[in-house]
């Protein structure tokens, strides 16, 4: 039986990962889209600066750009992006540190996935998509 290595997988890991990290993005902006009365209702809930044009934003980061990075299209330009829209978020809506209690501990929580999250996009943005992607076509 021959050994094929990681580095020999590569394509196939970078596939498997931009779909993986897209899963969170593609479900919760779906979800966003075809409820989007009740996003910009939740994005007046946070304050969230001109709710409508924060909620389309949202869909259009969410949902757009997750599924462009899952089928590799301008991969490198838009994971940046989306890890900028991602900083935003964590910092918008994850405030922990004006909290107490389990709500503070709980955006505490997603503060810091949001972190990681933004460290796999700039991963993805400096290894490119893999070769099983629109870029590479």
């Amino acid at each position: 039986m021959r050994y094929i290595s990681l580095e020999q997988r590569k394509d196939e890991l970078l596939l498997v990962a931009r779909v993986l990290l897209m899963v969170l993005f593609v479900y919760f902006g779906w979800q966003k889209l075809t409820g989007f009365s009740g996003t910009v209702a939740y994005m007046t809930s946070t304050g969230a600066p001109a709710p409508t044009l924060s909620a389309i934003i949202a869909v259009v980061m969410e949902f757009g750009v997750g599924v462009a990075i899952v089928v590799g299209f301008y991969t490198r330009p838009l994971a940046l992006l989306l890890a900028l829209y991602t900083l935003g978020t964590a910092l918008i809506g994850h405030h922990f540190w004006t909290m107490t209690g389990m709500e503070q501990y709980a955006n505490m929580i997603n503060f810091y996935k949001n972190i990681s999250i933004i460290g796999g996009l700039l991963l993805l943005c400096a290894t490119g998509p893999g070769k099983y992607s629109f870029d590479r076509k």
